[in-house]
């Protein structure tokens, strides 16, 4: 899995069905809640308040309220930024009950040329280069504090995320930084989903050992990390940082989840760098995102910009794609969420069945290449939603042939489906719980932690995953020659 998540070019949208589309309705991730609830998360009292007045500039888009559980945010998310001229354009940020995200505040008729809707300046960020030497921009960091030591001790090649938390800590604690305002409209711990906080009864939720096992080995990494360097004889000033492992952890969880990579030119000096980006790191993910990132040398600014082409309507949300071409654990690693709809999940089949390739494409009206599968909505019926990104999941992960396009045999394709989709219910049947027990579980569960919701969603959508598919092959049958 990558890193980060790379700079997306402006495309145009390959899927035609709103269900690839992030949505708070299970997927979407970024809970972002005051972080200030914890005393020991700010080293002072610090107000968002700044020595300028009034002006309409620094309100936030007025805009109609719809009866969703949506709110806009604080006038000072706003004002901390704009102020260090960081502008936004016919969007707002609102705060719901899984935090916050960017809305279109207007219509957006489709462009031929993609439209600046962000602009965040370099001082704003936290950077660091990927490679030796290590390069901050703004460069905040003394050469003779310790933490550059412990950023220097890191591996090159693995410990992005553990230099990029260092620089957040540092950034905390560091005079009169943006970061110590912008640190009230993160989560906290117990907002994060981010599985590095997961405790041990929460992993085992997850029914699935191997994504289990892959976290035990990112959270032991993240606590003898914090043994190593923030040991009983570590300067206060190294101490005051991280007083505790969770502390830490915390700030790993925040680095994996929130980091941008981006290929920036600072003058002359072209170089990729792990970016915590202000506002930016607002946009919510979706498989059929409208936004993409694109960085401006000739003023070191990060633009957001929308895809040209697309019309986007007031209200709708604004989302980029954070990994292209991952599956829901991937993701769960990563961010802490997953999807139902996962265009690129896929389900191990150890049979021998296959079914033809081409005719379960033209069934469900399925183009283009394996890398590029996309619905052509043209070809069906108004107002069918079935096909989803679990269906063209499906089209990816199903064993299947083709031979010139030769004609399948009706008896032979209908065995193999039924083979396929027995496959499916020994799997399903392989877990502790079935789906509807998830999802009753969920419904039920009014003060679980946000890891424990979040593990749960994760079997959930497996089993939805399967159950789909299982549809999709039920269909396929059917229709096969007709």
């Amino acid at each position: 899995m990558a890193s980060s998540f790379p700079l997306y070019q402006p495309t145009h949208t390959i899927f035609s069905n709103t269900q690839f589309k992030g949505s708070r309705r299970g997927f979407l991730w970024r809970p972002t809640y005051p972080f200030g609830s914890h005393a020991e998360n700010k080293a002072r009292p610090i107000k968002a308040s700044v020595d300028a007045p009034p002006f309409p500039l620094f309100q936030p888009p007025q805009v109609e309220e719809s009866s969703s559980e949506l709110e806009p945010a604080d006038p000072d998310f706003y004002k901390i930024g704009y102020v260090r001229s960081m502008r936004a354009y016919g969007v707002q940020f609102k705060e719901g009950p899984d935090g916050f995200g960017v809305y279109a505040s207007k219509d957006v008729e489709p462009l031929r040329r993609a439209r600046v809707i962000m602009e965040i300046p370099l001082e704003l960020m936290l950077t660091i280069s990927k490679k030796l030497p290590w390069m901050f921009f703004p460069d905040i960091i003394p050469l003779d504090h310790p933490i550059f030591d412990i950023i220097n001790s890191t591996n090159p090649e693995t410990d992005w995320d553990l230099r990029l938390a260092c620089l957040l800590l540092y950034a905390f604690d560091c005079e009169g930084n943006f970061w110590q305002l912008y640190g009230d409209f993160l989560p906290s711990a117990d907002e994060c989903t981010s599985l590095l906080l997961a405790s041990e009864e929460e992993l085992l939720e997850l029914q699935d050992p191997n994504l289990a096992s892959t976290i035990r080995k990112q959270q032991l990494r993240a606590l003898e990390f914090w043994e190593k360097n923030w040991h009983c004889d570590a300067p206060l000033k190294i101490k005051r940082l991280a007083r505790d492992p969770q502390r830490f952890t915390w700030a790993v969880s925040i680095a994996q989840s929130r980091c941008i990579n981006l290929k920036t030119r600072i003058g002359a000096l072209n170089q990729e760098a792990n970016m915590l980006i202000p506002y930016a790191d607002m946009l919510n993910h979706s498989f059929e995102p409208n936004c993409f990132f694109h960085w401006r040398f000739k003023d070191r600014m990060l633009e957001v910009l929308t895809n040209a082409g697309q019309r986007i309507r007031k209200g709708d949300e604004m989302t980029v794609d954070y990994m292209s071409s991952q599956k829901n654990d991937a993701f769960m690693q990563r961010f802490g969420f997953s999807s139902p709809v996962n265009p690129w999940d896929e389900i191990k089949f150890s049979g021998n069945a296959r079914i033809h390739l081409d005719s379960f494409l033209s069934i469900f009206n399925i183009s283009g290449l394996p890398e590029e599968y996309y619905h052509n909505n043209c070809l069906s019926n108004p107002g069918d939603t079935f096909v989803d990104g679990a269906v063209i999941a499906a089209a990816r992960t199903l064993p299947t042939w083709s031979d010139r396009d030769v004609p399948p045999i009706p008896s032979v394709e209908r065995k193999a489906t039924k083979e396929l989709q027995d496959e499916c219910r020994k799997m399903l049947a392989g877990f502790a719980t079935t789906s509807k027990q998830d999802q009753k579980l969920l419904d039920s569960m009014t003060d679980a932690t946000r890891t424990l919701e979040t593990a749960i969603k994760y079997r959930l959508h497996r089993k939805l995953f399967m159950d789909k598919v299982i549809q999709a092959l039920e269909i396929y049958q059917e229709q096969i020659l007709f």
